[in-house]
């Protein structure tokens, strides 16, 4: 379904799949019946930029792109909209299994809203039940899962590859992942050409292979790795 095609925002549609958190919002306010203001603009393109150059590996062009994206949401005054940047950025590193503490959104969570928190703390792993209402609907069956096996089922079920491998995050960061849940994440990395967390998740998969003895399954595994590390 096209969104506000008057205004050319159909395109957006792209960065929803990768940053739900953070457009919804944005389009809902483009949808008003007025042009779309250039700082909603240069901060979907920045997001969209930055998340992609993150999880191919180009690191000082993430970091521009999201600084870049970060002030244009700044001169809004919007502490909804900040927070739901550090949030994409933070949602990248944990399907990357960069899985250190959201510090850009820390120092917004005392004025940040309800679902905002409820986001930051199931990629941190520490979502309460009470909060898995408020979390984007994809992750809500991950969330709630009473069992691993119910919880790779969800993960599975999950369509945005970025959604998918960020859910993995979670629940590797929760030891509930199971070796179905690895090999999707690789599969999915790999689908999507995304170095960062194919290298991430393949080291994964290496280091059980080591642990269970399997050294030649282990070798094949570094030996891939360093072909995609060569890929730079």
């Amino acid at each position: 379904m096209a969104i506000c095609p008057r205004y050319g925002v159909e395109p957006a549609m792209k960065t929803i799949r990768l940053a739900p958190v953070l457009f919804a919002t944005l389009l809902l306010a483009a949808c008003a019946g007025k042009p779309v203001p250039d700082w909603q603009v240069n901060a979907k393109d920045a997001t969209e930029r930055a998340s992609n150059a993150y999880l191919t590996g180009n690191t000082r062009v993430a970091d521009q792109e999201f600084l870049y994206a970060r002030n244009e949401v700044t001169r809004t005054g919007r502490i909804d909209l900040l927070a739901r940047v550090e949030l994409t950025r933070c949602a990248a590193q944990v399907a990357s299994l960069v899985l250190d503490d959201c510090t850009g959104f820390e120092k917004l969570r005392l004025d940040a809203p309800a679902a905002e928190v409820a986001y930051a703390n199931y990629l941190a792993g520490k979502v309460q039940s009470s909060e898995i209402a408020q979390l984007p609907a994809q992750h809500r069956a991950v969330a709630g899962a009473s069992s691993d096996n119910a919880a790779a089922s969800a993960m599975l079920s999950i369509e945005d590859p970025l959604s998918r491998l960020v859910a993995a995050g979670v629940l590797l960061q929760g030891k509930r992942a199971s070796p179905a849940v690895i090999s999707a994440a690789v599969e999915t990395a790999s689908a999507q050409g995304w170095r960062r967390p194919l290298l991430a998740w393949l080291g994964v998969q290496a280091m059980r292979a080591e642990q269970a003895g399997d050294m030649a399954e282990a070798l094949r595994l570094r030996r891939k790795m360093t072909l995609v590390e060569g890929s730079k």
